[in-house]
């Protein structure tokens, strides 16, 4: 099955008053390049966090984040009550000493000192809050790997829509190729004709038809296009991680579509070539987003 290396995750998970959010996204790229915003209690923990990451997505342009909400009311500042009062009294004490009027609003003065309002305490990861941590991670990563699998799933509807497409544009250029051998081989006698008082071996002519008809087969290329188109249904089938493989046997196919239309001497053949092409096309774009 094909996943696609577009997707999104996100994960809500509580930790007594802490609300803490995981969030993942991804896009196209050849391999793993992943940025992370870590909130800085759990930076210490971003290479395990990485590591989960890089098991789970294995390829992608990835943008990894953990932020944390917390309650208004837990999450205020403290006044710093003592270092307040301290600095009131050297006020006041400075105020008196200058002989200066008294101030009436001392808090507004107050409130703006330095680390009045500076919070002090340090918090620590512990074990339990990692784990909790973790598990979220963990969904949100899962929530990307589902949305990816979804949208795979829609890339395998269309290229299996493409591949069936050239299956019958190749088919419908059955017709035209069994009725061009006899339009060659009488366009060349009526040349023959047209031109006085030639003699030819009937033999030898025959002998350079089959030559350049033989040169103008496409039958191998047909036939090798047909193993392309099955080895590309097998390949979306297999397990996911199958980008690249599925991008070099569109590559396959191309070529031998490339020859077919060099070796097509029909205006109807080298139509069909050419919708051939515009399949592939749509194949080739696409299959740059399945991982």
């Amino acid at each position: 099955m094909i996943q696609s290396m577009t997707g999104y995750g996100k994960t809500v998970v509580a930790y007594k008053e802490k609300k803490i959010n995981v969030e993942v996204k991804s896009l196209n790229s050849k391999q793993l390049d992943l940025t992370t915003r870590i909130a800085p209690l759990y930076r210490e923990k971003e290479m395990e966090i990485r590591q989960m990451i890089a098991a789970s997505v294995v390829r992608g342009k990835v943008e990894f984040a953990i932020w944390i909400e917390k309650d208004a009311a837990t999450d205020a500042a403290p006044l710093n009550t003592a270092l307040m009062e301290n600095y009131l009294q050297q006020l006041r004490a400075f105020a008196d000493k200058q002989q200066l009027a008294a101030n009436t609003d001392w808090m507004q003065l107050l409130v703006r000192m330095p680390d009045v309002l500076t919070k002090t305490e340090s918090e620590v990861l512990d074990d339990e809050e990692w784990q909790t941590v973790r598990q979220g991670v963990e969904e949100a990563l899962q929530h990307l790997v589902d949305f990816r699998t979804q949208e795979g799933a829609a890339l395998e509807r269309k290229f299996g829509e493409k591949i069936d497409n050239i299956e019958r544009l190749m088919a419908a250029i059955e017709p035209f190729e069994k009725s061009r051998v006899e339009k060659i081989r009488a366009r060349i006698i009526d040349g023959l004709k047209q031109i006085p008082d030639v003699e030819y071996d009937k033999n030898r002519l025959e002998q350079e038809l089959i030559y350049y008809i033989e040169k103008l087969d496409i039958s191998e290329e047909k036939q090798r296009l047909t193993n392309h188109l099955k080895y590309f249904r097998e390949t979306m089938a297999d397990q996911p991680g199958q980008g690249k493989k599925l991008g070099f046997i569109a590559q396959e196919m191309g070529r031998e579509i490339n020859t077919t239309g060099s070796k097509s001497n029909q205006a109807e053949m080298q139509n069909i070539v050419v919708m051939m092409k515009d399949e592939l096309e749509q194949i080739k774009e696409q299959v740059l987003n399945a991982l």
